[in-house]
């Protein structure tokens, strides 16, 4: 009798132990970098030095490979990068806007802006920075003419895709009255498409991957109605699929009431991560979609700042609160990469030292494995899984 009314005991799982990520190399002044991409065994790092945009090439020991500038421009920016199936970097950013610049449409005079041929200083303020301008830089640092569009607006660019197709690069744009984000591509002979605009007073596009059927998938926040989708919050988190030729097909949007919700990054698998914000809480998302954006799996996790995936098993954020699966309690918000299996359990996790208080990205290496971009007050650096 007592066997038949005792309960069987219940194993508790066991915890996933955290293991720490070692540094690889750091890559410069949180000022001056602004992302870095790999080529080959290289890391190419991009930003803005001296109110310059520039690239530098490191080894896995940080040894200066190369160093170049790639606009004279005071005030040039660099933003984004890829690169391409044979190792060429191709470096997205902005430019001032200046007399040159502007093309006149054919048949039109245009007034003369400086008849005293005047020295005129470049402009330095963000909001002239009007240029889309994408640089093509070799894997030895040799960089060749820039592709150049000019807008009427301020433009940033934030991701840059490449495949077989050529580059498609999205950003926001920003004036007085604007405050959207966009989707272009361009040729790898140097012809941009037709610049498509998302949205006109309160969208930010900050990720883009392509489908396998063609299409593409942009993810960024949204405070207006897109495609006919109202706003449900006081932010929403947007996924918009783009058709072939850059032309909206539909958009969905986060649902939550009285609450921030943000996409930060997407991937060809479609994981998605990003953020949430409801009234003092916060939280960052991640979420597995099918070709039909219907959520495979979805987890939230206390934390703070970006969610960046990698493939269709990682998330990178700022972690500030216990996770149920882990062996882990921060006390201030530190780097925590999580890997999931194909079917959206927690299967490892890792994390950088406390100290890196911001993340710049990530990324994957053939040669390494995932790369985790941090900065702390000091200094960029980049991490890697320790596999010993």
């Amino acid at each position: 009798m007592l066997l038949a009314t005792t309960p069987t005991a219940q194993a508790v799982p066991k915890k996933i132990t955290v293991n720490p990520l070692k540094l690889l190399t750091t890559i410069g002044l949180p000022s001056e970098v602004s992302g870095v991409v790999v080529s080959g065994k290289n890391l190419i790092v991009y930003g803005t030095q001296n109110s310059r945009a520039y690239a530098k090439a490191l080894d896995v020991n940080g040894t200066e490979l190369w160093k170049i500038q790639l606009d004279q421009s005071q005030g040039s920016v660099a933003t984004a990068a890829a690169v391409d199936a044979v190792g060429d970097i191709w470096i997205a950013g902005s430019t001032p806007l200046v007399a040159t610049s502007v093309v006149a449409p054919s048949g039109t005079t245009q007034a003369t802006i400086n008849p005293d041929n005047a020295v005129i200083p470049a402009p330095t303020l963000a909001g002239d920075l009007k240029v889309l301008t994408i640089w093509k830089v070799s894997a030895t640092g040799v960089i060749g003419s820039p592709s150049v569009l000019p807008s009427n607006h301020a433009i940033l660019p934030t991701a840059v895709l490449i495949d077989k197709a050529g580059l498609t690069i999205v950003g926001s744009l920003a004036s007085e009255k604007t405050s959207a984000g966009f989707i272009i591509s361009l040729s790898f002979s140097g012809v941009f498409s037709k610049l498509t605009q998302v949205g006109s007073i309160s969208t930010t596009i900050e990720s883009v991957s392509r489908n396998t059927d063609g299409t593409f998938t942009l993810v960024g926040p949204s405070g207006e109605t897109i495609a006919g989708k109202k706003l449900a919050g006081l932010v929403d988190g947007l996924i918009v699929r783009v058709s072939k030729d850059l032309k909206i097909v539909s958009a969905i949007r986060s649902s939550i009431s009285k609450g921030k919700r943000i996409w930060n990054s997407t991937t060809a698998s479609l994981l998605l991560g990003g953020e949430v914000v409801v009234g003092n809480k916060r939280e960052v998302a991640v979420t597995k979609f099918s070709s039909r954006y219907l959520p495979t799996w979805t987890f939230r996790f206390p934390g703070t700042g970006p969610g960046f995936t990698i493939g269709s098993t990682q998330l990178l954020f700022l972690s500030s609160g216990a996770v149920p699966e882990l062996a882990w309690n921060p006390k201030t918000p530190t780097p925590l990469l999580i890997t999931f299996n194909s079917k959206g359990a927690i299967s490892a996790a890792d994390s950088a030292p406390i100290g890196q208080r911001l993340l710049l990205g990530s990324l994957e290496s053939k040669e390494l494995g995932p790369l985790v971009v941090t900065s702390s007050a000091d200094t960029v650096s980049i991490f890697i899984r320790n596999t010993r």
